[in-house]
């Protein structure tokens, strides 16, 4: 992307941003679903691959944005603290599904939180109000599957409706950054 964004330019690759990671999310949730959260290889792949893309995701916002955007420190944040779970979830998911339940709450309320501070900061782009409430919703899910988890809870399928919820807010927010470009190009 340029290093001066403009908000239209800004908009547009944040809705295609935000289709791409609904449908990832959508397919992502299926799988998750399909394996019961029975532990072995492909359940601790699911659970590597889902923070590693939304940190790819996140890096890819980053450069939309463009060098001339205030500090990305919230985002860099949610970039590193992803990778960082992704790599425990990798050994957590071969250990147990309460530990690996855990983590993802501890990531829940580590993403959340950029993610609501990133969404108020570009609510001048349009459609920042679902992914403002998914960060919000972040924190306490987190919470809840942080306590889950302590408690020795294993079920693990429980994330894919976190997941899922998230990319209804995705949705919404590219189908309102779509509305948005409509307008902006009749005017």
């Amino acid at each position: 992307m340029s290093d001066t964004a403009s908000p239209t330019v800004l908009s547009s690759a944040l809705r295609r941003l935000y289709f791409i990671r609904f449908g990832f999310t959508i397919v992502w949730a299926a799988l998750l679903f399909a394996t019961g959260g029975t532990m072995g290889p492909f359940l601790t792949i699911l659970l590597i691959v889902y923070p590693l893309f939304d940190a790819a995701s996140v890096f890819w916002q980053i450069r939309a944005e463009g060098d001339n955007r205030r500090a990305k420190v919230s985002e860099w944040i949610n970039v590193i603290v992803s990778v960082l779970v992704a790599i425990t979830l990798g050994w957590a998911s071969t250990v147990s599904p309460a530990i690996a339940l855990t983590v993802w709450g501890v990531w829940a309320i580590g993403a959340g939180l950029p993610q609501l501070i990133t969404a108020i900061r570009n609510r001048r782009t349009g459609g920042q109000v679902p992914q403002m409430l998914s960060g919000g919703i972040s924190l306490f899910a987190g919470a809840a599957f942080v306590a889950q988890g302590l408690q020795g809870n294993g079920m693990i399928t429980g994330v894919a409706g976190y997941a899922l919820l998230g990319a209804v807010f995705f949705l919404i927010s590219a189908i309102r950054l779509s509305s948005l470009l409509r307008k902006k190009a009749a005017a």
